[in-house]
């Protein structure tokens, strides 16, 4: 009868804890985490970045599993090709859950995912690879990147049909799927509305959702290294060098240049592309042009300076086409602006150093007779720009081109007229 009674117990035992099962299984499904990581906007260095380094938090963090939440139109191949390797290394699994479009790049990367699941409204497919000016690429690189979209339709377990793969890189198909035909294809492992109904499917219910969210630093980086931001900054920077070269002192022009390459080169910092020598080269061109503004370069620093920072240019670029077509855009509006200057505004900043102008009368129409009279030997004038040693000065209300003897004389000073001798009228500060 004892035995009896112990098997009995024993059967109640194993029948309690079958029964107990769902709520351990509950429990630990709430201790795990799921890492939601958004892959928005276009495809570029700046969302590489991003990626890489939440990728790589979420992993040190211990999380379960990482889902990819994907709506792009595309954009670069080379960062689809980087981010589809960071995917491929990644110690969690990955699932892409396309919550509108992944299209072009954005195909490339949902494909290199351990599993994708599909929004019933979402789409996948359209993957033909363009250049830099929106036409079709290659035949080499075309093949290469029909490839490529062959092999990561292949990555994983699914083993899934190559041939839809290509037909979505294909120019002649662009083949675009639907959630449910993505489905019925097995180009998508579920059909899903939410977040929770991806933890469903994942077997993860109850599981604490973590968001990645893009730095303020990052949406920075993201919007500076775009292939179509690039040129903009590259040509403010180079015009507004190319000005303060032609006006005297430093003002909004500089401000604006600076500002430009400041943007630039923190994007291409923060991503991890521009390295130590960029940002030195880009240092030493800063002060050369600082010394042509300064100092009586005759246009030598300025040359200089603007080279400095075309090398440093390249050094910092992620894409040696893409930056050379960015530099030669910003080459000839800077080409075009400079020529604007010099013809408008030539007789000020360090033009005068190569061309003495004749001054200039507001009352009279004979200026030469004015420079010439040799009674100015003596008066005192006002600076109106700074003398380096050339600039303008104002006397008795009239403006005149003048030159020190030497010395560097700030704007709004007192200077003497010591000499004249033609058109040229030789200054010195009054102390």
């Amino acid at each position: 009868m004892g035995r009896h009674v112990r098997i009995l117990f024993f059967l109640f035992l194993m029948i309690a804890a079958g029964m107990m099962m769902p709520f351990f299984s509950g429990a630990q499904s709430d201790n795990a985490t799921v890492h939601f990581i958004p892959v928005e906007q276009t495809v570029e260095s700046g969302l590489e970045a991003f990626l890489d380094r939440s990728i790589t938090e979420a992993t040190e963090e211990g999380t379960d599993h990482i889902v990819l939440e994907i709506d792009t139109p595309g954009g670069a191949v080379d960062a689809a090709g980087n981010i589809a390797e960071i995917i491929q290394n990644a110690e969690v699994p990955i699932t892409a859950y396309v919550t509108s479009e992944a299209l072009s790049a954005g195909a490339y990367i949902a494909l290199n995912a351990d599993n994708i699941v599909m929004d019933p409204s979402a789409q996948m497919g359209n993957a033909a690879v363009v250049d830099g000016s929106g036409n079709t690429a290659g035949d080499k690189a075309q093949e290469a990147w029909e490839s490529n979209m062959e092999s990561a339709a292949q990555s994983n377990e699914h083993d899934r049909d190559p041939d839809y793969a290509r037909a979505m890189a294909d120019p002649d198909e662009l083949l675009t799927m639907n959630a449910e035909q993505a489905s019925d294809v097995g180009y998508a492992e579920d059909i899903v509305t939410d977040r929770e109904e991806v933890l469903a499917y994942l077997g993860l219910e109850g599981a604490e959702q973590v968001e990645s969210e893009v730095s303020l630093a990052e949406q920075l980086t993201r919007w500076v290294t775009n292939p179509m931001i690039i040129p903009i900054l590259l040509t403010l920077g180079g015009v507004g060098l190319i000005m303060e070269l032609f006006t005297p002192g430093f003002g909004l022009p500089g401000l604006v240049g600076l500002g430009s390459l400041g943007l630039f080169f923190f994007g291409h910092l923060f991503a991890g592309f521009a390295g130590m020598e960029a940002v030195i080269l880009l240092i030493l061109g800063l002060i050369l042009i600082v010394a042509e503004v300064a100092f009586t370069g005759f246009g030598i620093f300025g040359v200089l300076g603007l080279a400095s920072i075309i090398g440093s240019v390249f050094l910092a670029s992620f894409d040696t086409t893409q930056i050379l077509f960015s530099v030669l855009i910003a080459m000839v509006v800077v080409v075009i602006a400079a020529v604007l200057l010099f013809k408008y505004f030539g007789k000020i900043g360090f033009m005068q150093k190569l061309v003495l102008q004749n001054a200039s009368s507001e009352s009279s129409g004979d200026a030469d007779e004015t420079v010439t009279d040799e009674t100015l030997i003596g008066q005192i004038g006002r600076s109106l720009t700074p003398l380096r040693p050339s600039g303008l000065m104002v006397l008795a209300g009239e403006h005149f081109d003048v030159v020190t003897d030497g010395t560097y004389v700030e704007a709004d000073s007192d200077v003497r007229v010591i000499s004249v001798s033609g058109p040229r009228i030789v200054v010195r500060a009054v102390h």
